[in-house]
């Protein structure tokens, strides 16, 4: 049961979406395009401050589209915000101690999309540090502490999260030691999510019923992102926004997103408010190596979006 409901108009516009993408983008695979769209109707429950409980907000429907959403996709750095909203809920229950070191790490994860600054969460979260390989029962100690992640987000019931890995720290070069032993001969315990699952962790965020309502609105801070050309890093190769969901939007949109890649893949989550349209959450993962390359795919499926929300009455 998704946590969303499906109808016509939203079946033919996203369908739609994807048609003239195949189009445009004759290398794009249909096997290799994921997409979940959630379209807040009036009265809009979310970005309120957490003004709704969690069973009311739970209890109230939206409507939504998705192609290929129970898809099991490498999620690159999409993963981090799963790792964000554990962190709040250890901090929440007392399982961690705030401190400056894990403040920034939350932010540079997320702002910066730092892989440095996940490793000291998965650190934190599970009790565990990186190093050399280990023997076998002090492995399955190890193994399975760094599983509580996976553990927590399970604990949650939803049907969404049934089918994610979520133990893996991210990386530039790759894992070493225990960490690669960790990863499975044929990288089998790689990280894996769905857009469907993303959209609906995006969902609970902007909706402030992720942990709390005060935590909630920390991360969504850390989400925010300024669209605005002029302001955007001229240096930086990625910036998540350049090449990704933002890239598609008019000026004067509002972008909360968290984007991920590596050289398989590129990926994009976001919840977006456009003046005088109906706000939505857009869950975009791509694959292949053209793909990850590819800084058109990502921007031309977002403004398809904003044409399509423009057409609903």
């Amino acid at each position: 049961m998704d946590f969303f409901s499906k109808d016509e108009q939203l079946e033919k516009l996203g369908n739609g979406i994807l048609e003239t993408t195949w189009a445009k983008f004759p290398t794009l695979a249909r096997n290799q395009i994921s997409m979940t769209w959630i379209v807040y109707d009036p009265p809009v429950l979310v970005n309120t401050g957490g003004a709704l409980t969690p069973d009311a907000f739970w209890t109230h429907p939206v409507r939504g589209f998705a192609y290929r959403g129970v898809e099991r996709i490498y999620p690159a750095s999409i993963v981090k915000l799963f790792y964000l909203v554990a962190a709040h809920e250890w901090l929440e229950k007392g399982m961690t101690q705030p401190s400056q070191e894990l403040e920034r790490a939350m932010r540079d994860a997320i702002v910066e999309s730092s892989n440095d600054a996940i490793s000291l969460i998965v650190d934190v979260l599970s009790g565990t540090t990186s190093g050399p390989e280990l023997p076998a029962g002090p492995f399955d100690t190890w193994k399975y502490q760094r599983q509580i992640v996976n553990r927590y987000y399970k604990s949650l019931g939803w049907t969404e999260l049934e089918t994610i890995n979520i133990c893996q720290k991210t990386w530039c070069d790759g894992p070493y030691g225990r960490e690669r032993a960790f990863y499975g001969q044929m990288l089998e315990n790689r990280n894996m999510l769905t857009t469907n699952a993303t959209a609906r962790l995006l969902h609970s965020i902007v909706g402030g019923v992720a942990v709390s309502s005060v935590r909630s609105q920390s991360m969504m801070g850390l989400l925010k992102r300024d669209i605005d050309p002029k302001l955007l890093p001229q240096e930086v190769e990625e910036d998540q926004v350049t090449g990704f969901l933002g890239a598609g939007l008019p000026e004067n949109a509002q972008l909360w997103s968290k984007a991920g890649w590596t050289s398989q893949v590129r990926h994009d989550a976001a919840y977006i408010e456009v003046p005088d349209l109906r706000p939505y959450s857009l869950v975009v993962f791509t694959e292949g190596k053209a793909q990850a390359k590819s800084r058109e795919i990502l921007p031309f499926v977002s403004q398809q979006v904003v044409e399509a929300i423009r057409s609903i009455e």
